[in-house]
């Protein structure tokens, strides 16, 4: 029979163990919202915080939590598509609740350039038209692409921070809506990025790094 007096203190260390591992369960950073929030001494310089600043719940509207996407974007431009946002930026009620949405309209072989989203993952579901669709996985998987012909009615995921795309493959405009994992998850457009950045990369590290003559790499900033 086991000693009475020995049970609470397994008891006592069994509890500690779990306060311990529930400490470490919720002792972690919040994720950001921006590309960067260097930290200051005087408050009174401060500009950002990881989100908004929260409105009086007293004079919270409805229209704080509504923006309409029914009118389609203008995609006569050179990639033949236009993303409408719906972030915490365009909708204030999104703040602290993780989510946002994007409105993606294609003309016809209009182009979703290769991007990637550093702070969601991305849900994408196809209302008209056919698109090709995929992703890059990580140099540690060896950059694999996964590929889908997507049509009405189909529903595709893009990992958090991967590359990925999505191409009208149709005669005719498509449309399609995305679901985003967080209330910021910003867009990096490869090209613009690479081709487009300010100041622009040095023409040498661009080179080197596509394996291309110099005048390709200034023809294609030219470009951006």
């Amino acid at each position: 029979m086991m000693n009475s007096k020995v049970v609470p203190k397994y008891a006592l260390l069994t509890v500690a163990l779990l306060a311990f591992a529930c400490s470490l369960a919720f002792a972690y950073d919040p994720s950001p919202l921006q590309d960067f929030c260097v930290a200051i001494d005087n408050p009174a310089s401060a500009v950002f915080v990881n989100g908004k600043f929260c409105k009086d719940p007293k004079l919270v509207t409805a229209d704080d939590f509504f923006r309409s996407v029914n009118i389609p974007g203008n995609t006569t431009n050179k990639v033949g598509s236009n993303v409408t946002a719906v972030t915490v930026e365009q909708l204030p009620g999104l703040n602290t609740l993780g989510i946002s949405l994007a409105r993606i309209d294609f003309a016809p072989r209009g182009l979703n350039p290769p991007h990637t989203h550093p702070r969601a993952t991305e849900f994408l579901v196809v209302i008209e038209g056919t698109l090709h669709v995929g992703f890059v996985t990580s140099n540690a998987d060896g950059n694999r692409l996964f590929t889908k012909v997507l049509n009405k009615g189909d529903v595709f995921v893009f990992p958090i921070g991967l590359i990925h795309f999505q191409l009208n493959v149709g005669n005719t405009k498509a449309v399609a809506f995305a679901g985003l994992s967080s209330q910021n998850p910003g867009v990096i457009t490869i090209a613009n990025a690479v081709f487009g950045s300010n100041p622009p990369i040095n023409q040498d590290v661009l080179t080197k790094a596509f394996q291309v003559d110099k005048n390709l790499v200034n023809y294609l900033q030219q470009q951006f």
